[in-house]
């Protein structure tokens, strides 16, 4: 098991699924064209550093479900690492998009450890929705900035 600590506690168990959110700093609303960058740059690391199973880009917040795949080291991932270089490579891309400097991200995500009581599908159908829950469109099909392993990842 790692260990990091920022404002919160985080820890990552081997080879074991997450659910992790984070928010744009301020809650600063993405333009359509920087939410597109940044589902991007989590489809580039997957099969890469990860094993993507579901990630929605919504206008202030980013969900994902992943479980961090073993490096050339045979040591998995840190998803510290994941989420660095996924936020900074993003927040990068976003501000030469649109002309503009500073942080796209607050520092703190937040994970969680998808327990074996806790359904997968269920995290993931949870993340399909949250177009839906907020109202910008009427079913999960519609929002472009959704992607799943089970249906988009057929897709290859």
């Amino acid at each position: 098991m790692r260990a990091y600590l920022r404002h919160l506690p985080h820890f990552q168990s081997n080879f074991r699924t997450y659910f992790v959110t984070f928010v744009t700093l301020g809650r600063w609303v993405l333009p359509t064209a920087a939410r597109s960058a940044v589902l991007e740059h989590i489809l580039f690391d997957r099969g890469r550093k990860m094993d993507l199973h579901a990630a929605v880009v919504m206008p202030d917040h980013v969900h994902i479900v992943l479980t961090p795949l073993p490096s050339s080291h045979g040591e998995e991932y840190g998803l510290a690492d994941i989420l660095k270089g996924l936020k900074g490579a993003s927040a990068r891309t976003v501000n030469r998009l649109l002309g503009r400097r500073g942080p796209v991200w607050q520092h703190e995500s937040f994970d969680h450890e998808i327990r074996r009581d806790e359904s997968l599908r269920q995290k993931c159908e949870y993340v399909a929705q949250n177009p839906v829950r907020r109202r910008l469109t009427a079913t999960p099909e519609d929002y472009r900035w959704l992607w799943r392993e089970w249906i988009e990842g057929r897709k290859m």
